[in-house]
């Protein structure tokens, strides 16, 4: 009797069932591509809306004869820029909008680094110093600008007052040209000084304190410690500083428009005419030329890039050449 074969026979492959990606799987592959971008488009809609759309209409503006009323005009080209550069006025502003934004922003800066390292040091009632120094920053600008007109009065104001115990003559802050720029400049020194020590505070308290240690194990001194440790360390906030005083030192309005309290915009003899405020002046004083104010508004948005790259290519130059030290 014959015995079965034991030999196997071969079976037929397993079919593989494919995986079904489940919907909830999709959703969340997408909301891993998607999120990133609707988290942050509410910033890019609202400045598409009220920055980006009025940057080009006034752009559009500034190439019509535009009528306000009817809000219409006919295309001129650039007729309107061409009439700006033939107003002396322009260039008067312009001088002295360089001149106050320098006055303001140079002593700014230094101070606020000053008063937030002050701050970042070992004081009692850090909070209190720390919000004393944001006052300023919430009091109106009609306010500051009111009181501070007072204070540089020419013949009753508490600063000649003062500067007459120690002999010196009274100064014409609403007549010369240099001592009313100076007094403009404290106006924006007094609101915006504490506001950016506290954004420089924030950078510092970011530095490692391993790093002081280190520097003060090896017999570094306080100045050496700042000036070798803080000030590299806080490069980034200080161009985050410097251009946001450029900016906001070359839109200056309410100082300057406020300071004579005659009413003379820009004073007698255009003194601490600034930009913003000739283009408020060509705007709403002279027949409503809205598309020539369009145009000097341009203009001022092209200083300030301008400007604002010249300190971005500044910083870069200063950081490449310690970076060349260094290494």
């Amino acid at each position: 009797m014959t015995t079965p074969s034991l030999r196997a026979t071969p079976s037929a492959p397993a079919t593989r069932t494919p995986r079904r990606i489940a919907f909830n799987s999709r959703v969340s592959r997408w909301d891993l591509k998607l999120s990133p971008y609707l988290y942050i488009s509410p910033f890019f809609i609202l400045f598409a809306i009220v920055g980006l759309f009025p940057l080009l209409y006034t752009g559009y503006i500034a190439m019509l004869n535009f009528d306000p009323i009817l809000h219409t005009g006919t295309f001129v080209g650039f007729d309107n820029f061409v009439w700006v550069f033939q107003q002396r006025q322009f260039w008067i502003a312009l001088r002295n909008t360089l001149t106050i934004f320098l006055l303001s922003a140079v002593p700014q800066i230094i101070l606020a680094l000053l008063i937030a390292a002050v701050l970042d040091s070992n004081l009692k009632a850090k909070t209190f110093w720390r919000m004393g120094v944001l006052l300023p920053y919430i009091v109106m600008p009609v306010a500051v600008a009111v009181i501070f007109s007072q204070l540089f009065g020419d013949h009753y104001g508490l600063i000649n007052h003062v500067l007459g115990f120690v002999g010196i003559p009274p100064i014409a802050w609403h007549t010369d040209t240099i001592p009313a720029q100076i007094a403009i400049a404290t106006m924006v020194n007094f609101r915006w000084t504490g506001y950016n020590a506290l954004i420089l505070l924030a950078g510092m308290q970011a530095i490692p304190r391993d790093l002081y240690e280190q520097a003060s194990i090896d017999g570094a001194g306080r100045y050496q410690r700042f000036f070798s440790i803080t000030i590299p360390q806080l490069r980034p906030t200080l161009i985050f500083v410097i251009i946001t005083a450029t900016i906001g030192g070359l839109q200056i309005f309410d100082e300057p428009q406020l300071f004579d309290t005659g009413g003379l915009a820009g004073g007698a003899n255009q003194q601490w005419l600034t930009l913003t405020v000739y283009l408020h002046n060509v705007g709403w004083f002279q027949n409503g030329s809205f598309g020539r104010a369009a145009a000097v508004a341009w203009l001022l948005f092209l200083l300030i890039v301008l400007i604002g790259l010249i300190n971005l290519a500044i910083t870069r130059r200063i950081a490449s050449n310690e970076n060349r030290k260094l290494s």
